[in-house]
């Protein structure tokens, strides 16, 4: 079994905190979830999750015009330059401070950072630049504010900033003046100002602050300003020309505060996002209102709108909702929302293309695993979900909840079409379901029996009695209806559920059952305990198998307040969820810990250890304590420091006190790391572990295969033209596909000659085969080339179709594109020919045999072309030209131009 998992998508939650960010093409948003970012592409229903990991969450983002690297930068102040095409990290970088706001230029040569009470002005790094040690230069630190800023603007041509601050003014910089002082300082409003914004001309400026007034600002004399007739004496400074107030509005929301706003020059439409869940749309400079909506319960914490002023997209970071709306159409384009409490299991469809996970909020959300966005969530359950099953059809959910009942979902008609009760309340923790479907069994911590129940009727069919202590987890083999029980009285019991004899001999263990999972062949059991042991146990003889010690694999960082070393802590030396693979040869378990640990089964060692978060914002992931950290009242970090906030709402606390869990307000605890359950994919390419930081999805990753293609060389785009220059067209064609720069592709792809195409095809790597063909499907669509597009489709599918055929499953989608392609080709050029059959009929001359649609190819047109071009033109300036009188047309056909006759 292949062990190179990675980490390829995060489900589960898809907005934490900070600002999102629309591309430049405005069809997909990149969304900050904790330290991780998500882009969504909203166009071909597509997410992904970059791969790399900031220690603290992410604040703040920022994307250069061109979509080629972004900047991600974390609460500590520390930053991350990324290739955004190839996702893979170029350098680190540490700003020292708290970073509330980032920029890039609109030219896209340098970027601002707002640090506290300065502007950091940076160069941006450039891909046609050498390689540099240092690719971060800072241009100038620009300073002038007396409290912290919270937003950078650029203007539209890129020589002036404009920045807002707690200090009740927006300055204006110059980027080319040498002096680092503000040029103008706007000042008039009565609370802090949260944005300021050009408009397209560069000519108005308009100011939001936090009690909810529009300000708009114009460079223009006093007395244009007022309209007042002056005095000799002070007519000189009247006639001064600077930034004045023109015009003040107010959004008049009654008990509010304004959280957000975004600007569109070019459509001059003015969003604004309150504490309430409402935003409203504005069209400026009359200040008309357009729309105003509710779309959550609690504050809207960031806003923002698309290069074609179309789409909006909020971000509530108290409920986790990320919604993308289209004003015009009144309509949602994508309406998100991650689980608001912890996750507590998750399971695979039958058929792998589903993920469903369940949580304490009580809701169940059932996502697609390719695209990774929610599909549908149930909320009938009145507790938090504790376990999940499917049936083996895959279209059957089941699932328990503490709520004291067992719900049968529909999954095509999605609805709840069986519940299931015991005969008094309980709440349960576990649950199982048997191979054919027709049995329900679940187990509970209040008592110590299992319920089974009759999917078909609902009613209660058997109490498996047994059990001295709550039974932790259940599971039902593939092939029989041999039932595992464990239990917290330190043993598991196998149920044949079918047999009359009801007479179960318990497997005794050392300490408290945690998990048992049955094998896929339903011969062995793999047991997990509170020591840290994972055995396996032949059911036939009830016979100790096999051991694994995963004590020392499993042990967790330690927590802020832990008064002993995590080497010392016994908090989670044990595995608390374990999953069989697909084909039963490795065991992947999971605790409380930052670890998920893969076992081969027969040699019981362990092949991988997946560390699923390096975020110190949560407790478990550090190894060792920072001595600094530590005060005579405790940790840093868990000093409550809310009563110091500089704003009245931030410093009032309504939570609970002592509230950790549950409580829809604040949390008072810091959370700690943890794995509440682990699946493996039927297929086998990929597992699911559902944790603190949400739904991680590793699969193996085929498309990143090592390529020895000359190591020697120095890919860069100078490099790959100069390839191109010597004609060296296999070499330049690999350089740009490691690039992965569409332009160079395309530039590269296009140089090469048609004779050389099948020998480039041929020796062509295969770890790039899916790439090229995916890329022509792309150009095609708009490109004019066809002949030499569908030579290279024929030359690459005749070299390597040997290699596609096992494989179909994986070129699946780019060859369906390519046939999307081909389809249209065909389809215009067999209209062209019959719309045209007369024409070129009389253009080859055939007087005798009527031309068949389907024997005219464009050579032919080609040649009928050049020959009509051969004409005399004496001949037909005389008039020479004339019908032939062998051609005999029947009355039938007579004016019809048509390929067919009239009796067809």
């Amino acid at each position: 079994m292949k062990a190179e998992f990675k980490f390829s998508n995060l489900l589960g939650t898809v907005y934490k905190q900070g600002n999102l960010l629309f591309t430049p093409d405005g069809t997909g948003i990149i969304s900050p979830v904790g330290n991780r970012v998500s882009f969504f592409d909203l166009v071909n229903n597509k997410s992904f999750t970059f791969p790399y990991e900031h220690r603290q969450p992410i604040t703040n983002i920022a994307l250069n015009p061109q979509a080629t690297i972004m900047l991600s930068c974390s609460a500590d102040g520390r930053a991350i330059l990324v290739n955004f095409h190839r996702r893979t990290v170029l350098h680190h970088f540490n700003f020292k401070a708290a970073i509330t706001d980032i920029q890039f230029s609109p030219d896209g040569t340098h970027f601002a950072v707002t640090t506290g009470r300065f502007i950091q002005i940076w160069r941006t790094p450039k891909s046609n630049e050498d390689r540099q040690f240092a690719p971060f230069v800072r241009h100038r630190i620009y300073a002038g504010h007396y409290s912290d800023i919270t937003s950078v603007t650029w203007s539209p041509d890129s020589r002036f900033f404009l920045t807002t601050s707690k200090d009740l003014t927006a300055r204006i910089y110059s980027l080319s003046s040498e002096e680092s002082a503000a040029a103008t300082t706007l000042a008039g409003h009565r609370d802090t100002i949260v944005k300021a914004f050009w408009s397209e001309d560069q000519e108005t400026i308009y100011t939001v602050s936090r009690d909810g007034a529009l300000f708009k600002w114009n460079y223009v004399t006093r007395a244009i300003k007022y309209g007042e007739d002056y005095e000799e004496d002070e007519m000189t400074a009247a006639n001064e020309e600077r930034w004045r107030i023109t015009s003040k509005h107010y959004f008049l929301q009654d008990n509010s505060k304004v959280r957000c706003a975004t600007f569109h020059p070019k459509s001059n439409l003015l969003v604004v996002g309150f504490s309430t869940g409402i935003f409203t749309l504005y069209e400026l400079p009359d200040f008309n209102m357009i729309q105003t909506l509710s779309i959550s319960q609690n504050d809207i914490d960031y806003v923002t709108i698309n290069s074609t002023g179309e789409w909006l997209a909020f971000g509530a970071a108290k409920l986790g909702q990320l919604l993308v709306w289209e004003w015009q159409s009144e309509s949602y384009i994508l309406k998100q929302q991650g689980h608001f409490d912890s996750m507590n299991s998750l399971v695979y469809s039958p058929d792998g293309t589903r993920v469903v996970t369940a949580s304490d909020d009580g809701k169940i959300k059932v996502w697609d695993a390719l695209s990774g966005f929610c599909i549908v969530t149930f909320t009938e359950h009145s507790a938090g979900v504790t376990a999940l099953e499917f049936s083996k059809k895959g279209n059957v959910l089941f699932s328990a909840s503490l709520d004291g009942s067992v719900r049968a979902w529909d999954l095509i008609r999605y609805r709840n079409f069986r519940t299931f009760t015991a005969q008094d309340r309980r709440q349960f923790s576990s649950l199982a379901i048997d191979p054919s479907g027709e049995i329900v069994c679940a187990g509970s911590l209040d008592d110590f029996d299992i319920n089974v129940w009759s999917v078909q009727t609902s009613q209660l069919l058997d109490t498996l009695i047994g059990h001295t202590g709550p039974v932790s987890s259940l599971s039902f083999g593939n092939e029989n209806g041999m039932l595992a029980s464990a239990s917290w009285d330190r043993t598991v019991r196998v149920w044949d559920i079918f047999s009359r004899s009801v007479s179960v001999e318990p497997v005794d263990f050392s300490s408290d059952v945690l998990d048992v999972a049955m094998s896929p062949n339903s011969k062995t059991i793999a047991v997990s305990t509170l020591d840290g042991q994972i055995s396996f146990w032949d059911i036939d003889s009830a016979k100790q198998i096999g051991n694994i010690d995963g004590r020392k694999d499993i042990s967790a960082g330690r927590y802020l307040n832990d008064k002993f070393t995590a080497k010392n802590s016994a908090r989670s030396k044990y595995f608390t969820t374990i999953c069989y693979s697909a084909d039963g040869s490795c065991i992947l378990a999971g605790g409380n810990s930052k670890y998920i640990c893969l076992y081969d089964i027969a040699t019981e060692v362990m092949i991988k250890k997946y560390t699923i978060s390096r975020n110190m914002s949560i407790d478990g992931t550090l190894d060792m304590l920072n001595s600094k950290n530590m005060t005579e009242n405790g940790p840093l970090d868990l000093i409550d420091t809310t009563g110091e906030a500089s704003d009245l709402e931030d410093r009032i606390d309504n939570s609970l006190p002592g509230s950790s869990r549950g409580d829809p307000t604040k949390r008072n605890t810091r959370p700690a790391i943890r794995t509440t359950s682990i699946k493996f994919s039927p297929t086998g390419r990929g597992f699911a572990a559902a944790s603190t930081e949400g739904l991680l999805v590793y699969s193996l990753d085929d498309y990143l295969l090592f390529d020895p293609f000359d190591l020697n060389i120095d890919i860069t785009p100078q490099t790959t033209r100069e390839m191109l220059a010597k004609k060296e067209f296999l070499t330049a064609l690999i350089m740009a596909f490691r690039l992965n720069e569409k332009s160079l592709i395309h530039q590269v792809y296009e140089s090469i000659s048609v004779g050389d195409i099948s020998l480039i095809a041929r020796e062509l790597p295969i770890v790039y085969l899916e790439r090229i063909l995916r890329f022509i499907a792309e150009i095609a669509e708009e490109s004019v080339h066809v002949e030499f597009h569908l030579l290279w489709i024929k030359s690459l599918i005749s070299s390597h179709g040997r290699f596609m055929q096992p494989r179909r499953h994986e070129f699946a989608s780019v060859m369906r594109m390519v046939l999307k392609f081909v389809t249209r080709i065909n389809k215009t050029v067999t209209k062209l020919s019959s719309e045209n059959t007369y024409f070129i009929q009389f253009l080859l001359g055939d007087k005798n045999s009527a031309v068949s649609v389907d024997s005219i190819s464009i050579s032919n047109v080609d040649n009928a072309i050049g020959t009509d071009e051969k004409i005399d033109s004496q001949k037909l300036e005389n008039g020479q030209v004339q019908e032939d009188e062998d051609v005999e047309f029947s009355e039938d056909e007579e004016g019809w131009f048509g390929p067919e006759s009239k009796s067809d």
